[in-house]
């Protein structure tokens, strides 16, 4: 099964901080939208701060849309320079299982 996964990398000026409660604003987001018991069974993302990356997994709907809304937040906080997302493939996927941290704990 093909798994839809979204990096993205972050300019040195963004705190690294601020995109981590910009992730966990779009989980709570999410959670509103399809309830904590979901977001916890589906979602999947890590946070990198030495390589100044995350990567979202997309391949649920709780995914997609904790993506769409940290994207969102993201350009609306920082800017459309401030940052780069792409899809990537499992073959430049971690290797590890993705873990989601912080509010969907």
């Amino acid at each position: 099964m093909k798994r839809d996964i979204y990096r993205y990398n972050f300019s040195d000026d963004v705190p690294f901080r601020d995109v981590e409660e910009s992730l966990l604003l779009a989980v709570l987001a999410t959670e509103s939208l399809h309830g904590r018991s979901l977001v916890r069974l589906d979602a999947s993302f890590c946070l990198d701060e030495k390589k100044r990356a995350c990567v979202v997994d997309a391949g649920t709907e709780v995914g997609r849309h904790i993506a769409r809304i940290f994207t969102g937040f993201l350009t609306r906080e920082f800017g459309e320079e401030a940052f780069k997302v792409e899809r990537v493939d499992e073959t430049q996927a971690p290797h590890a299982p993705l873990r989601a941290m912080g509010a969907a704990r």
